[in-house]
């Protein structure tokens, strides 16, 4: 368009030169409009716009004018030039490498950096190709670091590993005006057969931490229903000690009872039956004898006398009839 609008305008300014010097008003006219129209053209090829995302070098003849920020802006058309570089955090991916680790096994590892153009000039003029340099500087600085450490510690330490890679690329890609924001490592991955022995090495800690959880599980169940069965012991011992302090306190409470209750007795015949007290207490143990049917072997001449000496009455006298057989008729014997 800036050529366009260049040959428009020159165009328009021979036929005004024309139209002047012949007197030829209509040439005139034409040259004055394309005239016009030439530099318009020339004016409007040169407004460049620059998004919120991006900033624009200004070139003149391939030497740096100066830094564009976002919105709209004018250059000489064909005299300068505008080159817009993005601003925005960008992702570089680094491709998969083989790196040899400290323990001599070859792993294959790849990542990602993310990273921003901070100085935009230097981003263009201080290196040829910046994502590419920065490829190339991941690259090398994860052999290093990677190299450095056992397989098993680089699986382990991965924060570890991002944090020097980062720290490294964003000290070397300073001169070029690139921010390193992180970097973040993909995968490590061991060739199969090391990966197969890991795994068989891994399996059989699992298996050895669950036959060690198993034992404890057993031993605490174990323990528990020892402790159980102790308690039980412990519930079934109290219980009795209890029912036989309970059975005790009853006995003791009734004896108490009953001692009141003799006493009771005993003062009422003291008071009452003043020298018949032990008269009554022989009727009791009568009574009592006799309620319960306690059976005596005793002579049937001394029955009376023991029944009213523990009745404390006399008995009554009573003749005894004994018939002389020799007094009996004859006739009556010889029946």
């Amino acid at each position: 368009m800036g050529i366009f609008s260049i040959l428009l305008f020159l165009a328009g300014l021979v036929l005004l030169i024309v139209g002047i010097i012949n007197a030829l008003q209509v040439i005139f006219f034409v040259g004055i409009v394309m005239l016009c129209a030439g530099l318009l053209f020339f004016i409007f090829a040169g407004f460049r716009t620059v998004r919120p995302t991006q900033k624009g070098i200004i070139e003149r003849f391939g030497k740096y004018m100066r830094t564009r920020d976002a919105g709209l802006s004018w250059i000489i058309p064909m005299i300068e030039k505008m080159y817009r570089v993005n601003i925005t955090e960008q992702m570089v991916d680094i491709p998969p490498q083989m790196v040899i680790t400290k323990d001599k096994l070859n792993a294959s590892v790849d990542a990602v950096v993310y990273y921003r153009i901070k100085d935009v000039k230097a981003s263009i003029y201080n290196v040829d190709d910046h994502r590419a340099q920065l490829t190339s500087l991941a690259r090398t600085t994860l052999r290093a670091v990677i190299g450095n450490m056992t397989l098993t510690d680089a699986n382990e330490n991965r924060a570890s590993i991002n944090e020097k890679v980062e720290t490294v690329l964003d000290k070397e890609t300073a001169s070029y005006g690139v921010e390193v924001l992180r970097c973040e490592i993909q995968k490590i991955e061991p060739p199969s057969d090391v990966q197969a022995s890991m795994n068989n090495v891994v399996k059989a800690e699992q298996e050895k931490i669950a036959a060690r959880d198993y034992a404890t599980a057993t031993e605490t169940k174990a323990d528990g229903e020892k402790r159980a069965e102790i308690k039980k012991a412990e519930g079934v011992k109290q219980g009795l000690i209890l029912s036989a302090e309970g059975k005790a306190e009853g006995i003791k409470i009734v004896a108490n009872a009953e001692a009141d209750r003799i006493k009771i007795v005993n003062e009422a015949a003291d008071k009452y039956f003043i020298g018949n007290a032990q008269a009554l207490r022989k009727l009791e143990t009568v009574e009592t004898a006799l309620k319960e049917n306690v059976k005596f072997i005793l002579d049937s001449d001394k029955v009376a006398t023991i029944i009213t000496d523990a009745a404390g009455v006399s008995p009554i006298p009573m003749e005894k009839k004994t018939q002389d057989i020799s007094s009996e008729p004859k006739d009556q014997r010889s029946r």
